[in-house]
């Protein structure tokens, strides 16, 4: 162990003194989970299966709900295995949770000190540690390497800004990519700059995303919503920032002199933003309605908030178009493979270079389509049946290529 690694985990034997105060803190803040926040101090609160278990790690919601492809994927090569998924966020267990694949339990990761993690690892037990992304904590990887659990990184992504951050720290990275016996990068840049790091060997395997199932829905609300948006034209504006909601809201208005019965559906990316939506929504003289107060559109409704985690899956099996949020600003983009899964055709801003090959080979294929503030109200009125079916025959084919991946992973176990 280099002398970075060795003085971080010295500091993280510290931890435990403040954890639990300050836990308790965001708990009673609502920034945790009331029934399992002691799962980040290494408390398991499930037990573990029999057999063979592989523990997965990822931090953003976007990157826990890829895992499901890759889950699949290593299911289909052994359906014996058992899958343990670990994330930070409260929003993500709780998306989580109504995604689950089989066999499969959601922890919490613990907190970064050697006690928790020893306690982690102790009960759990994993025959293999998959890292997805860029978010390594170096106590959990060192313990995982310690405790003789073979280590993996997968769908990593590092541009050239987040290179050079970590690039200051080299030998701390070089210390831990060297613990890790895959490395897949999504595109090749990434593996330039996991190499440069220290990485061994990484390979590109392109991103998870595009392989994941897609996301479920209650086929009672389904039902319900069919019934409410009977006869009204639909569509999505999806994990959106203020950014996006301007020009979405600007072009639905004029949508709506040519049909009065559309509906535009808002799930902005932090549901905590609804009031100051629907404050901007009335401004411009529509009708707005947000599912906490109001579960269906109305007839009258002319824009509907999702103001709640969770829904994208019914939304985009609902909705033929959805414009993609965070494209219009610096967020950059969020995931377009979770539409186009659904056979949900797909509009995006300018602004993608968190997804900048994804939404490339999408526009490539004419599965997605961009669009400015100025050219989105005549792309909303195209047919968009024929992009809706190549951004899923896109979605399908993307999942076939995960085997080698897969069997790979499985082969670290031997």
């Amino acid at each position: 162990m280099g002398w970075q690694l060795g003085l971080y985990r010295l500091a993280t034997h510290a931890l435990p003194l403040v954890a639990a105060p300050v836990l308790r803190r965001r708990l009673a803040a609502g920034r945790e989970d009331p029934a399992r926040w002691r799962e980040k101090l290494g408390e398991a609160s499930a037990a573990r299966p029999e057999g063979r278990l592989i523990w997965l790690h990822a931090v953003g919601l976007g990157e826990v709900l890829a895992l499901r492809g890759l889950i699949a994927a290593l299911a289909a090569q052994d359906p014996d295995l058992n899958f343990l998924v670990t994330s930070t966020a409260r929003s993500s267990a709780q998306v989580m949770a109504a995604n689950l694949p089989p066999r499969t339990q959601h922890q919490f990761l613990p907190l970064d000190a050697p006690r928790f993690l020893d306690r982690f690892l102790a009960h759990w037990r994993p025959d293999l540690s998959v890292w997805a992304e860029q978010d390594l904590w170096p106590g959990a990887v060192a313990a995982a390497d310690g405790a003789g659990v073979p280590l993996a990184l997968v769908n990593a992504r590092m541009n050239a800004d987040a290179f050079a951050r970590r690039a200051r720290a080299r030998g701390l990275y070089a210390d831990l990519f060297a613990r890790f016996r895959l490395v897949a990068a999504q595109d090749a840049a990434t593996a330039r700059h996991l190499a440069a790091l220290g990485a061994p060997a990484p390979r590109v395997s392109g991103s998870l995303k595009a392989a994941a199932p897609p996301l479920a829905a209650d086929p009672g609300e389904m039902a319900a919503l069919q019934q409410a948006l009977r006869g009204r034209s639909l569509w999505l504006l999806a994990s959106s920032h203020p950014e996006d909601e301007a020009p979405a809201l600007d072009a639905h208005r004029n949508r709506l002199a040519e049909d009065p019965a559309a509906l535009l559906v808002i799930a902005p990316r932090d549901p905590n933003r609804a009031p100051a939506i629907s404050d901007a929504t009335v401004a411009l003289g529509l009708t707005v309605a947000r599912k906490s107060r109001s579960p269906h559109p109305a007839p009258a409704t002319q824009v509907h908030i999702v103001d709640a985690f969770g829904d994208l899956g019914l939304w985009y099996r609902l909705a033929p178009l959805a414009l993609i949020g965070g494209t219009f600003g610096p967020t950059e983009g969020h995931n377009p493979w979770e539409p186009a899964a659904l056979g949900c055709a797909i509009l995006h801003g300018p602004r993608i270079a968190n997804f900048a090959a994804d939404f490339a080979a999408l526009d490539g294929a004419g599965a997605a389509c961009a669009v400015t503030p100025q050219t989105l109200g005549s792309a909303l009125m195209q047919d968009h049946a024929a992009m809706a079916a190549r951004a899923l025959a896109l979605s399908q084919a993307a999942k076939d290529s995960l085997s080698p991946l897969a069997a790979d992973l499985i082969g670290l176990m031997a």
